[in-house]
């Protein structure tokens, strides 16, 4: 019992990178699909935090409903880029889906960062 108390403690207080990282040294598919989705979530935070930051100076420049329009673009173009990887099937189909969605939510934080 203890030892599981421990473990919860560890999990709820090991930062996200920190989790990521042990499936991240799997070896098995399951552990490059789940390292693909925790890269991807460590990445989409960042894109939340930083569309916190950035809409606020774009309402205040005037240009917020174009920053959202864009953003609401750039959601739809996401999707429709890395879904097709779901439909070749196999047991690496959510490891390409997830490196994908990454890779496209690393692109657009470089845009939010920009717009700073």
């Amino acid at each position: 019992m203890k030892r599981i108390f421990v473990l919860l403690i560890v999990i709820v207080l090991s930062p996200a990178t920190a989790i990521a990282q042990s499936y991240c040294n799997g070896t098995t598919q399951r552990d490059a699909n789940i390292c693909a989705k925790q890269k991807w979530e460590i990445a989409d935070r960042e894109l939340n935090r930083l569309w916190k930051e950035v809409k606020p100076l774009a309402d205040t420049r005037g240009t917020g409903q174009v920053l959202l329009d864009e953003q609401h673009a750039w959601l739809r173009q996401r999707d429709a880029h890395c879904e097709p990887e779901l439909k070749e099937g196999g047991s690496a189909a959510h490891m390409f889906y997830w490196s994908c969605m990454e890779e496209q939510t690393l692109q657009r934080n470089q845009v939010l960062r920009a717009l700073r």
